[in-house]
């Protein structure tokens, strides 16, 4: 193809697939075999009619039938008996013996004139003559044998067609079956044959009406579309919405996404944005456009007015921006379909993607006065529609109230904790260059106060970024702004470095300003960042705790102490404790940027108590810092909350449902350095449960930042020596130790610790198990860190097991078991008293039905393989239970192995049982799911 000539991105070849009509198709099918029968399928333009009656003919051929069809034609003279002639022309070939009456078809059927009788003798009389046609269609009907006629949109029929098909289904022949279409909209007469009809006695009858797909059937139809099963529950919903659910426009929809694959992928804003995005698709402007050039004039002026003010709007707004109307009009206006009723007096499109096209028709000079005049409606009513008026305002060219009721419009979306449409509606502004740089400062000021609050990530922090090059901006808002754009890219996981960069470049900025630049010294001094020693980050964290007292504004303070206090408690400073009365109480603070940042103190703290296993402490601090969080919508907080609440679930054995709650926030907050936080629990669950392929990628998703990357570096080496793989399992614990020493930061070693030493020892490396844990005592000295304390204990009792001192093993295993028990972590308990049990295989059963209770499937399955290896019969619990047609526990694992892409042999090493074994189970897992192949078995 040439330069400049564009390649389309869909070729049609065909029309859209069927999806949600399996019902309605199973009715037409069961009616055409309980012949004589007639069916009426209704529904608006769109809906898929066609589709359906398509999938009929071609069904009913695949059984048997015999199939014509036809379709009517929008034709402003429709000929007399068109579609029944079109019909009757095909069937030469089927024609028995024609009896004498149909010889009247013969100058109307010349394709047929050497197989009917001769034409009859005229009768001089029109409706004598009508009546003889009436009956030869019938005649020519039975001749045929059992039939299926198709007839599409009955509607465009001319009168004629209507009384013969009322004539014909009085008393139809024996064995045919008549399917016709249409849209009730656009009936003459009201009636799909002029007048209501019911099918008389011996004559199967149904009517169906298509409605709109709901969003289920919308996400299939979309999967369909695109090639791949990869839409979004959300963007299906956002569709719903933006096409009422009627097939044709959601294909055209679909048809005109940039990049589908990418874009279906979408949810909530993002999703909404997407769709904005489209053109019109043509088919669907067409078929708009057509329905508008019916119209009067005056209809027109309400539909116009209608598309400018976007929502379903009162009969007295429309005719206040359209110009009066009559009654007249605005029902002329929903008989077409081009508006609808939405609710008691209120009128408005049926779908978001005709408004747009009728929108786009418009005159510019035409749309800016509609505009104007809806900017000058909306602005008399009570509880101003601030967004609205907005875009209104700016539609018009009215730049003033566009900033005046843009600031207003974004200040309430902000009480209303709709920080996304804040930060919308000012970047709109900030992108006007005739703005003035006193209200662009203010502006820019605010926005990056809201985009804090929120998400960052995408287009947020592209917003801020963007600012960056504003020459508008004065130099001190300029050095916030870097400030800002450095805290944001911090939270996401590509962009730690670029935001430290950032930060520090904002605080040479602002080095004259310290109650600005302190946000930026406290950013910077976080132990968690980088591979600067904790002792440094310390002295810098003691720079910034000197300002403090001496800032201006509370909500300056708390924002200074959310990072210190919580930068001093994760490396386990017990002087924490008591800098935390610095803090004011939930009852003093009352300004959203106070309530902001106490809930981030708070979860801060959660999250640092979480870490060092202060865990009653940490669910105190969860709850109030979610609490605040959400009374502000601070949505990175609480983001930052949950995945501490799934770290803490996990750790306290409250894995029921872990796994979909995971895999649900990972989704919204995928982009984000917390993330890495949800996958290290991802990771630790996968590996219990055997699901290594999952618990892998998890691991290497959580790795590299701190503590959470020296835990998955615990969580990975712990997985692989459980599966043999030594070698491998002792370059991550090598990794992960390098990272406790670069950092100096020993209170986290509890993750990691004991399966260092299990490494160790398995290697033959005794000396580096007992000089690590040495360092790590020396580390520990004066800090507070009961994790690494019992991780510590358990390592002793590890090392004299190892050397063989059975007494001091067995004191030392019951110290860290009493130890991790006063903790609260019940998972790391039953796996040092199965370490202590010494192969009893009563024990080990005990234990086998703890793991079972938690839900730690490997575990489990290597306590029983220890007891079979013992020649003790497993014990046999009473009452048990058959399963039949459902999974039993057994079948559950191995279903969820084989979901996640296991073989038969990884599948047996997880669950310690041969691979004959496992074949068995995938046979019973398959049958129950009716499953084709392990490649269909769902979890």
């Amino acid at each position: 193809m040439g330069d400049g000539v564009a390649t389309p991105r869909y070729v049609r070849s065909g029309s859209s697939p069927m999806i949600g009509r399996d019902a309605e198709l199973a009715a037409l099918l069961a009616a055409a075999r309980d012949a004589p029968s007639v069916a009426f399928v209704e529904g608006e333009a769109g809906t898929g009619k066609t589709r359906l009656v398509t999938e009929f003919a071609a069904a009913a051929r695949a059984a048997g039938a015999w199939v014509v069809t036809g379709s009517c034609q929008p034709l402003p003279e429709p000929f007399p008996y068109g579609v029944l002639l079109d019909c009757l022309s095909q069937c030469g070939e089927r024609l028995g013996e024609p009896g004498p009456v149909t010889g009247a078809l013969r100058d109307h059927l010349p394709e047929l004139a050497d197989r009917l009788p001769p034409a009859p003798r005229a009768l001089g009389d029109p409706e004598a003559e009508r009546h003889r046609v009436f009956r030869a269609v019938r005649d020519l009907l039975g001749a045929l044998g059992p039939t299926v006629l198709v007839l599409e949109d009955l509607h465009w029929a001319d009168e004629e067609t209507r009384r013969v098909l009322r004539f014909v289904l009085g008393n139809p022949p024996p064995g045919l079956s008549v399917v016709a279409t249409h849209r009730r909209a656009d009936l003459p007469a009201g009636a799909p044959l002029g007048h209501a009809f019911h099918a008389p006695p011996g004559v199967t009858g149904i009517n169906l009406v298509l409605r709109p797909l709901g969003a289920a059937d919308v996400r299939a139809m979309v999967d369909t579309l695109v090639g791949a099963a990869v839409t979004s529950a959300g963007f299906a919903e956002v569709v719903v919405r933006e096409t009422a659910g009627i097939p044709f426009v959601v294909e055209e929809a679909v048809r005109a996404l940039r990049d589908p694959v990418r874009d279906v992928r979408t949810e909530g804003v993002a999703a909404q944005r997407v769709l904005a995005a489209i053109d019109v698709p043509v088919l669907v402007a067409d078929a708009i456009q057509e329905r508008m050039a019916a119209l009067p004039a005056a209809a027109r002026s309400i539909a116009e007015a209608a598309a400018v003010l976007e929502v379903p709007e009162a009969v007295e707004v429309l005719d206040a921006v359209a110009g009066k109307a009559s009654p007249e009009d605005l029902i002329a206006l929903v008989r077409s379909g081009v508006l609808v009723e939405a609710a008691p007096n209120r009128y408005g499109f049926r779908h978001a993607i005709g408004r747009r096209a009728v929108c786009a028709a418009l005159p510019g000079p035409r749309r800016w006065e509609l505009h104007e005049r809806a900017a000058a409606v909306l602005s008399t009513v009570d509880h101003l529609p601030l967004v609205r008026l907005s875009r209104h305002a700016k539609a018009a060219g009215m730049t003033a109230e566009w900033l005046r009721y843009s600031e207003l419009a974004a200040e309430a979306a902000e009480d209303a904790k709709d920080v996304p449409t804040a930060v919308d509606l000012l970047s709109q502004v900030l992108a006007d260059p005739l703005i003035g740089a006193e209200d662009t400062n203010r502006l820019a000021t605010k926005l990056c106060g809201y985009a804090l609050t929120g998400l960052p990530g995408g287009e947020l922090t592209a917003r801020v970024e963007g600012l960056l090059a504003d020459p508008r901006l004065a130099p001190d808002v300029r050095g916030e702004v870097h400030l800002w754009f450095g805290l944001l890219l911090q939270r996401e996981t590509e962009g730690v470095d670029r935001g430290a960069e950032e930060i520090a470049h904002a605080i040479d900025l602002l080095g004259d300003q310290p109650e600005r630049a302190v946000r930026g010294l406290a950013a910077m001094a976080g132990p968690y960042l980088g591979s600067t020693s904790i002792a440094e980050y310390q002295a810098s964290l003691g720079r910034v705790e000197e300002i403090i007292e001496h800032l201006p504004t509370l909500a300056l303070r708390t924002a200074m102490l959310a990072t210190t206090l919580g930068g001093r408690l994760i490396v386990g400073d017990p002087s924490t404790w008591e800098r935390i009365g610095q803090l004011p109480s939930p009852s003093e603070v009352h300004e959203p940027e106070e309530i902001h940042h106490l809930a981030r103190a708070h979860c801060n703290l959660a999250d640092a108590c979480s870490w060092i296993g202060h865990y009653p402490q940490a669910r105190k601090f969860l709850r109030t810092g979610i609490a605040l969080a959400e009374r502000v919508a601070a949505s990175y907080v609480v983001g930052t909350a949950e995945a501490t609440a799934v770290r803490l679930d996990w750790l306290s054995g409250r894995w029921s449902g872990l796994e979909q709650r995971i895999d649900r926030l990972v989704g919204s907050y995928g982009n984000l350095l917390l993330a890495t936080d949800l996958n290290l629990t991802r990771g630790w669950l996968a590996a219990a449960r055997g699901d290594w392929m999952r618990a892998e990628g998890a691991f290497e998703a959580a790795a590299g930042s701190y503590p959470v990357g020296i835990s998955a570096a615990g969580g990975m080496a712990g997985m692989l020596l459980g599966r043999g793989e030594t070698a491998a399992a002792v370059g991550h614990v090598d990794r992960g130790v390098a990272m406790l020493r670069r950092k100096g930061a020993w209170m986290w070693s509890g993750d990691i610790l004991p399966q260092a030493v299990d490494c160790y020892l398995a290697t033959d490396r005794a000396q580096d198990a007992h000089l690590l844990v040495a360092e790590t005592a020396a580390g520990l000295n004066g800090v507070e860190a009961p994790l690494a304390q019992a991780a510590m204990t358990a390592c002793h009792a590890r090392l004299a097991a190892a050397a063989n001192n059975d007494e001091e093993s067995d004191r030392l295993y019951q110290q860290a078991i009493d130890q991790y028990r006063a903790l609260g972590l019940p998972y790391r308990v039953t796996q040092l008293a199965e370490q202590a049990a010494r192969a009893d295989p009563a024990v080990l059963d005990m234990l086998a039905q703890s793991y079972d209770t938690l839900g730690a499937t490997v575990d489990a399955a290597r306590c029983r393989h220890h007891i079979r290896g013992s020649g003790t019969p497993t014990p046999s619990r009473r009452g048990r239970r058959g399963y039949g047609s459902e999974l039993s526990p057994r079948e559950k694992d191995v279903a969820r192995l084989l979901a996640g892409g296991h073989t038969n042999r990884e599948i047996a090493q997880a669950l310690f049982i041969s691979r004959r074994t496992v074949e068995e189970y995938v046979v019973k897992v398959r049958r129950k799911q009716n499953a084709p192949s392990r490649h269909d078995v769902h979890s």
